[in-house]
């Protein structure tokens, strides 16, 4: 009797840990599509499939899910840079993580894509928690274009990799900002090739 109830206990507990997964996902989708100010609970409980009134089973507040949600679509954007460096020679590794943020996919997939060039100027109006989040995941992809350079661990490779990302992220912000593909396409080529050219 004692292991039937355990195993019921854990089937609720996996059954709410996959629902709760689904909100937080919902959620990063979200806030990178609609902003934080457009992402509304009913929508993002409606998507995950489930009904409004469960929303307080799994968080406290919309902000605690806010918090989950930005640190989320940080892992994930994350993870596809990582992804990326893997997949190739270590001496190309920055040159194609580079490539593949400032391409066209990236730039027309803002709900998939890097949530710091979709936030980013909503980011100074959001709690300190919201804040302390994306700060993490900001600092995590820093760490992460420094280490692709032969001095990592040194202060020249964290200034550049500083300077990497504040183009790369200026640069997908103003390509995505401009109606104009031609533009649009110069920005991020120009970007490349100037990243390039100074030996970053």
């Amino acid at each position: 009797m004692i292991h039937i109830m355990r195993n019921k206990s854990s089937a609720r507990l996996a059954s709410k840990e996959a629902s709760h997964e689904r909100i937080v996902d919902a959620a990063a989708r979200a806030i990178r599509r609609s902003g934080y100010d457009g992402t509304g609970v009913a929508d993002i409980m409606k998507e995950a499939g489930l009904t409004h009134g469960a929303f307080y089973a799994h968080f406290e507040s919309r902000e605690a899910m806010l918090v989950e949600a930005v640190d989320r679509a940080g892992a994930q954007a994350n993870a596809v840079a990582s992804s990326v460096i893997a997949s190739v020679p270590p001496e190309e590794a920055l040159q194609a993580m580079m490539q593949v943020y400032l391409s066209r996919e990236h730039i027309d997939g803002i709900e998939s894509g890097c949530p710091i060039s979709a936030l980013g100027s909503e980011m100074p109006r959001q709690s300190d928690e919201v804040r302390r989040a994306a700060t993490l995941r900001i600092k995590e992809m820093i760490d992460l274009v420094a280490r692709q350079f032969p001095d990592w661990g040194q202060p020249a490779a964290h200034e550049r990799a500083l300077v990497t990302v504040s183009m790369m992220v200026g640069t997908l912000i103003l390509a995505r900002a401009v109606n104009d593909s031609a533009l649009s396409e110069s920005l991020c080529s120009s970007t490349l090739k100037k990243l390039n050219s100074v030996g970053i």
